[in-house]
């Protein structure tokens, strides 16, 4: 099931790298949210994007958004690599795969060398304070980063 642009975010709750339960729906009328799956922890785009993404956290601020990211990688794996990173926003496990499943974003990561399946695609869905899907950009290779102006273009929209 792929969720668009003009659906609403199906909600979830999963756990954060500090094993806390964070749920979606928690952030409904409060804050745009801006969803980040990625596909693996510790490894070199990923990196990154979400160094990227802690770097630029104060225009997200400025927007009103919470940055929830998202992969399958265990709560244990996100500590260690918040603590390495200091990320600055909520890295959250999927490890059941439910949540990536859900959005229409669990894939094979680099099909014909690695054939991992059961990774999350590199996505990006931004959400009104509604959590009416307003973005959204799927991208087929782990090796590409997502458009950080159109992320921003679009939360400037919601302003």
């Amino acid at each position: 099931m792929a969720v668009n642009v003009g659906n609403a975010a199906p909600d979830f709750t999963l756990k954060n790298y500090n094993l806390e339960d964070v749920t979606l729906s928690s952030f409904k009328g409060n804050k745009n949210v801006v969803l980040l799956f990625f596909p693996f922890v510790n490894t070199g785009v990923c990196e990154k994007e979400l160094c990227q993404t802690r770097d630029g956290m104060g225009q997200y601020e400025e927007l009103n958004a919470e940055v929830l990211a998202i992969s399958v990688d265990s709560p244990f794996s996100h500590k260690l690599w918040v603590d390495k990173h200091k990320f600055n926003f909520q890295l959250l496990s999927d490890f059941n795969k439910e949540v990536s499943e859900k959005y229409g974003v669990l894939g094979v990561f680099v099909p014909g060398k690695f054939d991992y399946n059961g990774v999350s695609k590199r996505s990006v869905f931004v959400l009104d304070k509604d959590q009416n899907v307003t973005h959204v950009e799927i991208l087929d290779s782990p090796g590409d980063e997502p458009d950080y102006n159109a992320i921003q273009d679009a939360l400037k929209k919601l302003s």
